[in-house]
This record gives C-alpha cells, structure tokens and sequence, in this order.
C-alpha cells in the first residue's frame, strides 16, 4: 500500500497529512492514529498563526447595542457586521467614499488604543474631537504575542501628528526623537517626503500599523516605493490593517481585501475591486471614456 499526501485548508491554514485512504479497512487503530495526527497538526499551525498576529478579530459587543439608528452605528454595513479575522500580515479595508471605511479603521485604531487623531500608542495630544463613538462597540481579539510598538497614520490629521512630534522634541528628554521620523522636521518636508520618512524610519518589524489612506500623499512611483517597504516590514514581523483606494498599494499580494459595498462587507479578490477594473478601464480605453465623461 503507497502512502498519498494531499493539502486541506481550515480556516486559511494549509494542513498536510496522510491520505484517509490509507486506513480504508476496519484498521480502528489507523483511523484513530490518523485522527490524531490531524488534530495535532491543526492545533500546531492554528497556534502558529495566532502567535503571527497581533490583532486577530474584531466584532460587535451586539449586547451593549440599543439601536443602530444612530451613526456611526447606522452605516448599512455594521447592521449585520458578523465580525472579520484580520490577515497575520496585511488586511486591506476598501470600499467608496463615504462607505464608512474610515470611520471603521479609526474605530478599531481606537479601540486599540492609540489616539484618534494619529500617532503612536503613547500620543495623547488632542486638536479637535472628531472621532465617533464606534470604538466603543467594537470588541477585539489580540493574539499571543505583543507588538513592539505601531503607529496609526490618518491622513487628513497627519499635520497635527507632526506638530506634536515637534513639540515632543523640544523636550527636555526629547534630544533624538526627531531621529526617528529621519532627523528633520516632517514640516520641512514636502507632503509626500514627510509619509515616505514615517515610513522608512518610524517603522520597524514585530508591530501593528493601521494606516487610513497612506497613499493621499504619495505619487504613483511613491506608493510602489511604499509596497517595497511594505514587504520588508512584513518580512520582519510586522502586521498591517490599511484603508486606500489605491489599486496599486493594494495589489499587495500576501493580504486579504474586504471591501465595504452598501450593507455588504465581504471578501474579494483583487481584481473584483471596482478600484482595480475602473482604473484598467480607464487606462485600456481612456480616450472613450474621456469622451462619454465630458458629453
């Protein structure tokens, strides 16, 4: 009798064992043997991949709900939100402007704990109090192990996070902060320079970023330079949770995308996205369409 191997996947997790059958016949102890090992190799991976995570789930605490007529609870997508695993590595949120995306990220940034505003998890500085309630209704899974540290990037409140790198550098015990962010001042540099030096010198393996459209700054060459550092930061242990709209920084392979759809919050493949098919319809007939936009 051969021994064939196949692969099953459960829950995302590739599992290889013996082929069931190799204890076709009434071999009880074969099948327990087999059942055994199974189980074994499950729950080995299965840990595996939670120590890979940093944040693992997040959900509703559906009980400390009244209505969902109120925002942010009355985005379409949150009344029968079941929950999403994020990816170990890079979980991308998509969906249209005023899909609830952003409100989302911030919720589950908050809930986290780091500032509303931005920054990382020690950040306290507070300009306007824009943020909603919804962290309050999200309940997190963490996995086994802690990160190093991380940062949550919102565009639209990044100038502010600069401020208060600035200021946090005038401080007594501040000589070298500014050391992380590049060595300059993120104000003396252009928009775009300032994102690429939080990301090439503030970021570092082994932590959790959650990045609100880190692309709103970054040219298209920029953000494949992003994609690079990207990858680097994954292959050091890091995990990401990032909304865009930016069909090149989410080509990303080792991720998943949940793209938010009216009430729909489902996962897709990265050519399912409208940001991928309208930019390839744009791109393949831009003269066409040109044509229809303007008439």
């Amino acid at each position: 009798m051969t021994i064939q191997r196949f692969q099953k996947e459960v829950d995302g997790i590739q599992l290889k064992c013996f082929d069931s059958q190799l204890f076709y016949s009434s071999n009880w102890r074969g099948i327990f043997f087999l059942r055994f090992w199974y189980l074994y190799i499950y729950t080995t991976n299965h840990q595996t991949m939670i120590k890979k995570h940093f944040l693992t789930r997040v959900s509703l605490k559906e009980d400390d709900i009244e209505s969902y007529d109120e925002f942010p609870l009355s985005l379409p997508f949150l009344k029968d939100f079941e929950g999403l695993n994020f990816h170990p590595q890079v979980t991308f949120i998509v969906g249209e402007n005023g899909s609830g995306k952003s409100t989302f990220l911030e919720g589950v940034a908050t809930a986290w704990g780091f500032n509303p505003e931005g920054g990382s998890i020690n950040f306290s500085f507070s300009t306007v109090a824009s943020h909603s309630n919804l962290d309050q209704y999200l309940r997190l899974a963490k996995g086994m192990k802690r990160p190093r540290g991380g940062f949550f990037l919102r565009a639209e409140s990044f100038y502010n996070v600069a401020s208060e790198i600035d200021e946090l550098a005038k401080e007594p015990n501040g000589q070298g902060f500014i050391d992380q962010y590049g060595g300059k001042s993120l104000h003396e540099q252009s928009h775009g320079e300032s994102f690429l030096s939080l990301f090439m010198h503030r970021f570092r393996g082994e932590s959790l970023y959650i990045l609100d459209e880190p692309e709103a700054a970054l040219s298209p060459q920029r953000q494949m330079s992003f994609v690079a550092r990207l990858h680097e930061l994954v292959k050091s242990g890091a995990q990401f949770i990032i909304a865009t709209h930016s069909p090149i920084i989410m080509s990303y392979p080792n991720a998943e995308i949940y793209q938010i759809d009216g009430d729909r919050f489902d996962l897709v493949n990265y050519e399912e996205t409208s940001h991928f098919t309208v930019t390839r319809d744009f791109l393949n007939n831009h003269q066409m369409m040109l044509k229809q936009l303007m008439s």
